[in-house]
């Protein structure tokens, strides 16, 4: 799938990547070493969505979008959730039996949450902001996960100014681990 385009675009791009490999884990027998992989490789692409949506999407839903805050404030909820669960899975290997519902539990609250916003969130942003406004939060978005963590930190802020200021510095430390562990390499 191709990433670029506006925050929408980029960001649905994104989730239309987890849904592919959440059915591929589900296509898998359970106690595969493979569903471990994939799992690591959606943790990775979980947490890097939820930091550029924290530090991007979430202000400009406060500022644009009618009850925004409130909006925002259920969002970043729904994220602290499922870092939780990506934490306790960070744990556990394919033969596991807490594995299987530790992935079912992520998978159902992920799609709820991507549901809720292409359903809902999304066009009310569209329809709040300018094009162009929704185009550089796209720039940002991007930028935003090259430099973001790979692995769950429930305790890490997650509002501006302290999200934007730690992401970066917990995203080194993250992909330095990833690169001797071979972490999403596969």
């Amino acid at each position: 799938m191709e990433h670029g385009g506006d925050i929408i675009r980029e960001l649905t791009t994104d989730h239309r990547e987890v849904e592919d490999l959440f059915r591929e884990i589900e296509g898998l027998p359970m106690g595969q070493h493979r569903r471990k992989e994939l799992a690591d490789q959606v943790t990775i692409e979980l947490v890097r969505h939820s930091i550029a949506e924290e530090e991007h999407l979430y202000p400009a839903v406060r500022e644009h979008v009618p009850d925004g805050g409130e909006i925002a404030d259920k969002e970043i909820a729904d994220h602290a959730s499922a870092e939780r669960i990506m934490k306790d899975l960070e744990g556990c290997e394919a033969t596991d039996p807490e594995f299987d519902r530790l992935m079912g539990q992520l998978m159902m609250e992920i799609r709820e949450h991507i549901r809720d916003e292409e359903d809902n969130l999304f066009p009310m942003l569209r329809m709040s902001c300018s094009q162009e406004r929704l185009e550089n939060l796209g720039d940002k978005v991007r930028r935003a996960k090259m430099m973001a963590p790979t692995r769950p930190h429930p305790a890490a802020p997650d509002k501006p100014p302290l999200n934007k200021l730690l992401a970066p510095g917990a995203g080194l430390v993250d992909r330095a681990r990833d690169a001797i562990s071979g972490r999403g390499k596969h």
